[in-house]
């Protein structure tokens, strides 16, 4: 029982009955507010997904004990739960809590892959990258260089599309966001700007949230040198 309930001395003496209606008063309104805590949606990647094993699989590994670091090399998947990783190399290490961090990097034209599903609904986060990070303890994902991430219902349908320099999707909150820089620069976007599409809502899926979700829906990418409105 929570102490703040039974303790009710403010410095002016108390009759039992009175503080006993207190404290039903006061457990009263506790077991009104549990029930109501169970119908908060779910908003927010699988959350047992930190908890399932890493299965990984590649041409090659390696394993420096005095870092605590497995690397795996060529063509390699990465799966822990609904999350899948793609790489050239993948890197894995585990905190002293049990908590897992892999960072998946690709060269050349090859890019990096990362899907979760989110939790409650039939959608999935999924983005590509030449650099991708997994914080297991934070259920964070920081994709960099050359980043998208798209929302999709099911695993085909593109909802929301963003292009950015770095991009961080959290798994706990369901919350992104996205930086611009010279490596997403090209004709019309010279300075790298983030560029976003999003779908309208209409009763749809379920959105994301955060700063991204202000944006103006658009059904495409606007022309080179077209004006922005």
């Amino acid at each position: 029982m929570n102490e703040s309930l039974l303790r009710f001395d403010t410095g002016c003496p108390r009759t039992l009955a009175s503080s006993l209606a207190a404290w039903r008063a006061g457990l009263a309104a506790l077991l009104v507010a549990l029930p109501l805590a169970g119908f908060a949606p779910l908003a927010h990647a699988e959350r047992a997904d930190r908890d399932k094993p890493m299965n990984i699989e590649s041409d090659n590994m390696t394993y420096d004990d005095l870092k605590q670091l497995t690397i795996f090399t060529g063509h390699v998947v990465a799966t822990k739960g609904t999350i899948v990783i793609k790489a050239d190399r993948v890197e894995v290490s585990q905190d002293p809590q049990g908590y897992q961090y892999a960072t998946g990097t690709s060269t050349g034209q090859n890019l990096s892959y990362f899907r979760q599903k989110r939790e409650g609904v039939d959608e999935y986060i999924e983005g590509t990258a030449e650099r991708i990070d997994y914080d297991g303890k934070q259920d964070l994902t920081t994709l960099t260089t050359r980043a998208t991430v798209r929302r999709l219902q099911g695993l085909s349908t593109v909802m929301d599309e963003v292009h950015g320099s770095v991009i961080t999707y959290d798994g706990q909150n369901d919350f992104y966001t996205a930086k611009a820089g010279k490596d997403v620069a090209g004709p019309g976007n010279p300075n790298g700007r983030v560029r976003a599409m999003l779908s309208p809502r209409n009763g749809g899926p379920a959105p994301l949230t955060g700063a991204s979700a202000t944006l103006v829906p658009a059904t495409q990418f606007p022309a080179p040198g077209a004006t922005q409105p």
